[in-house]
Formats: structure tokens, C-alpha cells, sequence
């Protein structure tokens, strides 16, 4: 039962990251083409992760407290909301206010996705149910980097028409991996209730006292603190995902290369994030974290110096010791120093300055695109994640532990 569990769960991720794939990464592409300028693309991508901050503590403190739908029901209901969204890609023409707003929502929800799965591998450890989050998070970008690949080739060819299907088939792979993980989920659990009534990681009654948002903070000032450093960490991430086909333009490159860079940047992520637990087992999580902050400064940095698209490939090559290694590093040094009742909150802070970050990017990229180009931008997001990174570096192993606390 856990090798299915781990399976479908694997599959979650894989479907999310496709869906990312079109809704996010090919979001500048899909509106360079309906005629959007690069400053109005940055506020439509701005004003969609506005509304996934405002969004994403909320949901989590509902998934946190409802017993009925818990986290699995509270993002199938988000996936739901993300099909009936996509359908005005097809309703509304480009240069309108009505596609602008189906791609704030579509990007919005998306965002918030993401705290939930997180969570929902210590949610199914919680019932006894062993996950390898390194794993399947790894399929996620396999499924990712495979994808990109093609699309990227397909959008070249055929133009951004096949993104609006694409966007909604690949929601319905997502509703399928979320309802059969919580179908496999419910027959292991009837399973263990009755080989073990009274073993409490059953239960599905808190066993800790839950806390307000408000609360949390106070609890964990030097966690939020580092927290900010996100925001300049993630700078340049926000900016590769979202202004990639500009970056790659800057050096005469195509969306095909676009769509083959990333490929390359998503299946570097799965050794690392594969073997992640090895890792950790040999390193603290804090040591981790602090590795992955230089492997961010030394991307952006390179991608700033490339004159070519041979350069770009050669930058994201430490995509191994940044990304890669920073989100399950966060994911499990989260889950290490919080207690059950701060578990999604934690996992959500992470995620909201993270979406921070890219709402400073979206807006700052579009301009400084329009104003200066792609060097100039580069140029900034390198400074930015190097400030980032220092604040993490000299804050993280200030953080108290679970114990300590």
C-alpha cells in the first residue's frame, strides 16, 4: 500500500509541474504573442502572486482546521476552480482585461497549490504511511524537464493556440493523481485501524494544539526573519521562470531553446532531490540550505556574464545545488523545528515569500525589461539573490529547534 501511495503521490507532483509548466513558465510566451508589453505581462504575473499571498495563509489555516475536507479535498477543490478558469483562455482575445484576469487567477491558484502537497507527504507520515518527499518531488521535475522539452518545440511550430487545451487537460491529470492518492490513502487507513484501533498516529484528532497565524509568528521571529531572505533569494528564480524566452531572445536564442533549457534545468533537479534523505542523513539541513543559497548566487551570476544560449546551459547546471537543494532542504527543516500544530503554516511562510519574491520580480522584470533588457535584469537578480543569501546564511542557524522551543 505505500509503494502505491508513494506512486500516486509522485504523480501529484508530476501533474502539478506540468500544469506549472504551461500556466507559469509559458505564461510571458502566451501573452508576448496576444500582444501584452513586458511591463504589462509583469503586473498580470505581479497582481496573480498578490493574490496567492492573500490567499495562501488563509487556505492553510482551512486545510490546518477542516476535518471534513483536510488538505487533499481543499486542493482538489483549487484544481477545480483552476479548469474552470483556463476555459477563459478560449473566451477572451489578447490585449483584453478578461484574459489578464484568467491568467492572474489561473497563476494565483496555482501558487497556492503548492504549501498544500508539500504538507500532505507529513500529513500521510502523520498516519503511518512512509513518503520519500525527495522522491516524488523528483517526479515532478522529470515529468517537468520531459515536458518542457516538447512544448517548447510544439508552441515553436504551432504557436501558442495549443496552450489553453494543454492547460486544461493537464489540470484533469492532477484532479486523477489527487483523488487516487486520496482513494489509496483511505484503504490503507481503514487497513491499519484495524490491525492497530488504538495506535494514535491514526487518529485523525489533532493531537497539538493548533495556533493562529499571528501566533505563529510570534513563536518563530527568527524563522520569519530568515524567511525575508527568500525574498531575495528567489529573485532570480522568479525572474528565469517567468522571463526566460526574453533571457534567451537577449542571446539569440528561440522558444525552442527556451523549452530545451528548461528541460535540462528541471532533470538536473532529480538527482539531488532523489537522493536527498542520503544527503541529509551526512548533512544538517541548515548546512544543506546553506549550500543552496551560493548555488543560487553563482546561476543568476552566470546567467548574467552568458553571451550565448550555450552559456545559459552551462549556468543552469548549478540548478543541482540551488533549487534543487533548497526546496526539500526547506520542506524538512520545516517540518524539523516545527510542531504539529505550526506544520502548514510553516510550510506556507516559505511558499508566501517565495511568491513574494516573484510579485518584487514580475513587476521590477517587466519594467527593467522594457527600459533596459535582459542584461540589465540579469544584472539586478544577481544582486538581489546574493543579498538574499546572506541574510539566510548569518540567520539560519539562530533558529531555535523543535526541543529548544
Amino acid at each position: 500500500m505505500e509503494k502505491i501511495l508513494n506512486s500516486t503521490y509522485g504523480a501529484i507532483f508530476g501533474a502539478y509541474w506540468i500544469v506549472y509548466a504551461v500556466v507559469s513558465s509559458f505564461a510571458s510566451v502566451f501573452m508576448l504573442a496576444k500582444g501584452y508589453t513586458n511591463s504589462q505581462i509583469g503586473i498580470t504575473i505581479a497582481a496573480a502572486n498578490i493574490l496567492a499571498v492573500v490567499m495562501q495563509p488563509l487556505i492553510a489555516d482551512f486545510a490546518d482546521r477542516s476535518r471534513k475536507l483536510g488538505v487533499m479535498g481543499t486542493s482538489e477543490i483549487m484544481t477545480v476552480c483552476m479548469m474552470v478558469f483556463a476555459v477563459g483562455m478560449f473566451a477572451f482575445k489578447g490585449g483584453t482585461a478578461g484574459l489578464c484576469i484568467v491568467m492572474v487567477l489561473l497563476i494565483g491558484f496555482h501558487s497556492v497549490l503548492q504549501p498544500l502537497l508539500n504538507s500532505l507527504a507529513f500529513r500521510l507520515e502523520e498516519c503511518g504511511v512512509g513518503i520519500n518527499y525527495g522522491v516524488a518531488r523528483s517526479v515532478g521535475s522529470l515529468a517537468y524537464s520531459v515536458f518542457v522539452a516538447i512544448f517548447g518545440t510544439l508552441v515553436e511550430k504551432q504557436g501558442v493556440g495549443v496552450m489553453p487545451v494543454s492547460t486544461e487537460i493537464t489540470c484533469l491529470l492532477l484532479i486523477v493523481s489527487l483523488i487516487l492518492t486520496q482513494h489509496w490513502f483511505r484503504k490503507a487507513m481503514a487497513g491499519r485501524r484495524e490491525e492497530a484501533v488504538s495506535d494514535s498516529r491514526l487518529k485523525p484528532e489533532k493531537t497539538e494544539e493548533e495556533i493562529t497565524l499571528i501566533r505563529f509568528i510570534r513563536r518563530n521571529r527568527m524563522f520569519f526573519i530568515m524567511s525575508l531572505g527568500i525574498i531575495g533569494l528567489y529573485f532570480s528564480n522568479a525572474v528565469l521562470n517567468f522571463y526566460m524566452a526574453q533571457i534567451v531572445e537577449g542571446v539569440n536564442g528561440t522558444t525552442e531553446d527556451m523549452g530545451r533549457i528548461l528541460a535540462v534545468m528541471a532533470f538536473l533537479e532529480i538527482p539531488t532531490m532523489v537522493f536527498f534523505k542520503q544527503l541529509q542523513r551526512r548533512f544538517s539541513c541548515r548546512f544543506l540550505l546553506k549550500t543552496a543559497c551560493v548555488g543560487f548566487s553563482v546561476k543568476i551570476a552566470l546567467c548574467w556574464l552568458a553571451s550565448n544560449v550555450f552559456m545559459l546551459y552551462v549556468a543552469h547546471v548549478f540548478q543541482l545545488v540551488s533549487f534543487a537543494l533548497f526546496l526539500p532542504g526547506m520542506v524538512y527543516f520545516t517540518d524539523e523545528i516545527m510542531s504539529r500544530g505550526e506544520a502548514v503554516k510553516g510550510q506556507a511562510l516559505y511558499t508566501t515569500m517565495v511568491t513574494a519574491a516573484t510579485v518584487v520580480a514580475s513587476l521590477a522584470g517587466g519594467v527593467i525589461l522594457d527600459a533596459s533588457g535582459p542584461k540589465t535584469l540579469t544584472f539586478i537578480s544577481t544582486l538581489a539573490t546574493i543579498a538574499g543569501a546572506v541574510l539566510i546564511i548569518f540567520t539560519i542557524d539562530k533558529i531555535k529547534s523543535r526541543e529548544e522551543r
